[in-house]
């Protein structure tokens, strides 16, 4: 009669490579979240730069720094007012985006070097600079 089954050194070689193979897959996978955050912020700018420039369309000029993302929604009332601003908003949403790491969207316009406007997210730190997942994500530097 034969014995089928594994010995103790072939389960140990399958526990030493099922080690290395998460060695090397497991910080692939646990940064995929970080990188899916990343890319979210990368689309919500662009979004938010779609109705802005039909905000443009309709309006000739784009919300100033101190109307902010909010002229996107509710019709500012400050200068310089709307003449076609469309009812219901340019978004598809009754409060503004905030980025994947809970914080608010910077909004300027005019940019910085003659731009029209930029929009920011301060990545997952929420502060200004920083590298790798804390780096800034700015409409202008997306592809």
């Amino acid at each position: 009669m034969v014995k089928k089954g594994f010995s103790l050194i072939e389960l140990m070689v399958v526990i030493v490579i099922l080690g290395l193979l998460a060695t090397f897959l497991l910080p692939k996978i646990i940064n995929r979240p970080d990188e899916a955050r990343i890319t979210k912020a990368k689309s919500d700018i662009k979004t938010i730069e779609s109705a802005l420039k039909l905000y443009k369309l309709d309006n000739g000029i784009y919300p100033t720094t101190e109307q902010g993302l909010q002229a996107l929604i509710t019709k500012p009332e400050t200068e310089p007012i709307p003449k076609n601003w469309k009812k219901g908003g340019y978004l598809d949403t009754n409060s503004l985006p905030k980025d994947p790491w809970g914080n608010n969207y910077i909004y300027r316009s005019p940019g910085e070097n003659e731009r029209d406007y930029e929009i920011i997210s301060l990545g997952a730190d929420g502060k200004e600079g920083g590298q790798d997942n804390d780096a800034d994500i700015k409409s202008y530097e997306i592809n």
